[in-house]
């Protein structure tokens, strides 16, 4: 304990600006995380009431539900699909492939460059504090080279060197291993989002075919009423 005070009262012009970048680093994994959860939809639950509004009410009141919905899936890539639905399948495929190259991939990938630059950072900060540490505490020996007293506190200053190695480390690690986890539920989820837009135009097109298929009984019935 008492080393650490020591580091954070003699090389203080390293521990503040590093003990800063970690807690800023760490705010930022906790703010990613949240929009992560954010950007989650249970779609066992909007599936049915999407189909609902699409059978009963049309593609504008679908359109509504989904703008009014929570999450990155109904609100982007369900609108974005719905708005084109109109023009056809391939028209919905391009526009909701354009909604997640645009709008939703950079969402997802908000915050994570800055988190591995200060895990870069803060490893290259903790060695350039360790190694200027050192080139002091060298000089020092060099120049008390005849004082044992002097020899004995300058071997404990290299011990005092390597907390800012060891702070930069402590710093990026976790900040590595949050950064991989992101990446790897932006890859899980781009396969949510596959499958919701799939599930999207199949249901759009299964009601369009039972519309088709009720439209020649619905005039078969108004030409025998008026018969």
């Amino acid at each position: 304990m008492q080393a650490l005070t020591n580091f954070y009262t003699k090389e203080w012009y390293f521990a503040i600006p590093m003990t800063i970048m970690t807690f800023i680093a760490f705010a930022l994994v906790i703010w990613r995380w949240l929009l992560n959860m954010g950007a989650n939809t249970n779609l066992d639950a909007i599936l049915p009431d999407l189909q609902e509004n699409l059978k009963k009410k049309g593609t504008k009141a679908a359109l509504a539900f989904c703008k009014e919905e929570k999450g990155v899936i109904p609100s982007i890539l369900f609108v974005a699909g719905l708005e084109a639905a109109e023009q056809g399948v391939a028209a919905m495929r391009r526009s909701m492939a354009s909604a997640v190259e645009f709008e939703i991939y950079p969402r997802l990938n908000f915050l994570l460059p800055m988190i591995l630059a200060i895990a870069k950072i803060s490893t290259m900060v903790g060695l350039l504090g360790t190694v200027i540490s050192m080139i002091n505490t060298f000089n020092a020996i060099g120049a008390n080279a005849a004082n044992p007293q002097s020899m004995v506190s300058q071997t404990q200053a290299i011990g005092l060197a390597l907390f800012a190695t060891a702070l930069g480390l402590l710093t990026a690690i976790p900040l590595v291993f949050f950064h991989v986890l992101f990446k790897a539920w932006i890859a899980n989820f781009e396969l949510k989002m596959k499958s919701s837009g799939q599930k999207l135009i199949t249901l759009v097109q299964n009601i369009r075919k039972e519309r088709a298929e009720a439209a020649p009984a619905r005039a078969e019935g108004v030409a025998a009423r008026v018969g």
